[in-house]
């Protein structure tokens, strides 16, 4: 009877064996997979006068393949590498918004300036005028499709977003029923591997979402935390994360943890990973920060050449206007949680000035502090002022009063590129003429040519009558026969300004050399072009941080395109990273069919032998039993 027991034990054991074997052949392709592996124990033994004899073989449990360390590791790392991933991706649709050559913002900013060099040089060709406005607008009607563009890409996000939390909070939900089955599975001696397998694939998942941080208790029931501390899942009691308006600036969204009737807003930066965390970085910093620089650029280029515009006249002889739109000052966005009333807006003051940011005015006792949001650059003013100057901005306090700890949000950039439109419509409303006039003497020896003079500010003295006559010395003297005259040093080439105008001379003067610079006569617009030539020079004039107006797209272009590469860099080092880390773990895990042939081969050996132990003690015990029956 032992020999027959030792045989159905070693029959039944190694057949467990192959079907394990069989289950994990036919889950080797199975995402999440852990091969499985029958741990084999002896039956015990039996005592004899002569010894002890085993009592066969016993299977003591079915096992699988599994390293915590290293599934947490392939968790973070793939984490961290989705999260590149995603922003890798929302990066390269922004950049297909910028595009080089003609098609690009730059040519048009440059092709609105360069025309008005026909101007400049025939001020009453009606048809060099015509192309100023056409590529006016096309300028306009660029700026404002890649504003469009921008605004797409920022829908597309969102929604994005939207379907990423959606996507998490349905895995958190799939966890706390596997959590539930694992529960009612619990309570033996054996570990329920498959379901413990899903428990993995499914964090797995998740991780590919947002990062996490985890807690198993003994029975390998999970819980899971998000954002640092929130609880996500807690045993079989799921959580939810909600998407929602920004409270001060609804154009925006952001994230929240929703347990109960609580909703908690959870800071970008405590996201981590995965792709959500990817998202919101694309949404709230990059794609931020590539539209308040076109808006800067948008908005620069619409003042500078609105203020020189205005500075000229018309065919008509009246004073220019507005070439561009004037952007409409931007109005402050109050805290929900303010108790003061002020009403805040800014408009530009300084077009070279500007700084691509969005700021924020927080008020103290008898202060208030106007905050660059970009780098965190603070400057604080005393009140009860109402208007703060800072970054080329004027902040007006319009109406009301800030009480402590209230905060302002003011966006000046936001909507310049989108509602960029040409306001001149007739050639003959182009100012191409300059105010002033200058008239060299006619004794002047003819060694300095005028090169251009044009209106540079709006002074009430522009157009009053100032002679400058040079000394044998290289020095000039300025005389309006009203105030002392005044000696300067001349350079070639260097702008003379006095009287809010502009005067530029080439060559070399001598003495006595005198030029007489008053207002323009009526009926000379037809042919002066003075203020078309200050248009022109607004090229070289620095005004994105130093770099001219005709660079300002290479600024933007460098910017995104630096955003790209770093991404790249990133998305490939984490992905890298994370392969390695995923390799890993499946060379502990992983099914490997070679490995399984092998032990299909040995158990099949040791079924086959076992049924053949079992036929030799049948027989015997046959032969046992018919010697007795005698």
């Amino acid at each position: 009877m032992s020999s027959l027991n030792i045989g159905a034990r070693a029959l039944t054991t190694n057949l467990a064996a192959l079907q394990v074997i069989g289950h994990n052949i036919a889950n080797v392709n199975t995402a999440g997979y852990s091969r499985q592996n029958v741990q084999l124990t002896t039956a015990g033994a039996q005592a004899f006068g002569n010894g002890y004899i085993g009592k066969g073989v016993d299977m003591a449990t079915v096992e699988r393949s599994h390293n915590a360390y290293l599934t947490r590791e392939a968790q973070l790392t793939g984490a961290v590498a989705a999260a590149d991933s995603v922003r890798y991706s929302r990066l390269q649709a922004l950049e297909s918004a910028f595009p080089l050559g003609t098609a690009g913002l730059g040519a048009a900013l440059n092709d609105t300036l360069n025309a008005w060099s026909d101007v400049a040089s025939a001020p009453n060709n009606l048809t060099a005028r015509v192309v100023v406005i056409a590529k006016g607008e096309e300028f306009a009607s660029r700026l404002r499709n890649t504003a469009g563009q921008l605004d797409a890409l920022s829908r597309s996000t969102q929604q994005q977003v939207q379907g990423t939390v959606d996507t998490i909070n349905g895995l958190a939900q799939d966890l706390a029923k596997v959590n539930q089955r694992i529960v009612e599975s619990s309570g033996g001696e054996h570990t329920p591997n498959d379901l413990f397998d899903q428990r993995d694939q499914l964090l797995s998942d998740l991780s590919q979402h947002i990062q996490t941080s985890t807690i198993f208790d003994k029975d390998g029931v999970v819980s899971v935390f998000v954002a640092g501390s929130q609880p996500l899942l807690l045993g079989q009691r799921a959580s939810q994360l909600a998407v929602t308006r920004d409270a001060t600036d609804n154009s925006r969204i952001g994230v929240s943890f929703v347990q109960g009737s609580v909703t908690t807003a959870l800071p970008d930066g405590t996201l981590g990973g995965g792709g959500l965390s990817g998202l919101m970085n694309f949404l709230n910093n990059d794609l931020v920060a590539v539209q308040n620089q076109l808006g800067r650029m948008a908005l620069a280029s619409a003042t500078s050449v609105n203020d020189q515009h205005k500075l000229g006249i018309d065919l008509q002889g009246n004073a220019g206007q507005d070439f561009f739109i004037p952007p409409a000052a931007a109005t402050g966005l109050p805290a929900p949680t303010n108790t003061g009333n002020a009403a805040v807006s800014a408009s530009v003051s300084d077009p070279t000035a500007l700084m691509a940011s969005d700021y924020e005015l927080r008020f103290a006792a008898g202060s208030v502090s106007v905050v660059r949001l970009s780098d965190g650059d603070s400057t604080t003013f005393t009140l009860p002022g109402t208007s703060f100057s800072k970054d080329g901005l004027t902040f007006d306090i319009n109406s009301g009063t800030g009480a402590a700890g209230d905060r302002i949000l003011v966006k000046p950039f936001e909507a310049a590129a989108r509602n960029m439109q040409l306001s001149i419509g007739s050639p003959d409303r182009l100012a191409a003429a300059s105010p002033v006039l200058v008239t060299p003497a006619l004794a002047n020896s003819g060694g300095l040519s005028v090169e251009s003079l044009y209106a540079s500010s709006s002074s009430a003295s522009l157009t009053n009558p100032v002679s400058l006559t040079f000394q044998a010395n290289g020095t000039f003297v300025a005389d309006d026969g009203v105030n002392p005259p005044a000696t300067y040093n001349f350079a070639p080439g260097q702008p003379i300004e006095i009287n809010g105008w502009s005067l530029t001379l080439r060559g070399s003067p001598t003495a006595g050399d005198r030029f007489d610079i008053a207002a323009a006569p009526p009926g000379s617009t037809a042919q002066n072009a003075g203020n078309a030539s200050a248009v022109l020079a607004l090229r070289d004039r620095p005004t994105f941080e130093g770099v001219p107006l005709s660079d300002g797209y290479v600024t933007l272009f460098s910017d995104v395109g630096t955003r790209v590469q770093g991404a790249k860099f990133a998305a490939e080092f984490s992905s890298q990273i994370a392969t390695t880390a995923e390799s890993a773990r499946s060379n502990v895990s992983g099914v490997n069919l070679d490995e399984e042939a092998a032990r299909l081969l040995q158990y099949q050996q040791s079924y086959q032998a076992a049924a053949k132990f079992l036929q030799v003690a049948q027989s015997t015990f046959d032969s046992l039993l018919a010697t007795v029956g005698r």
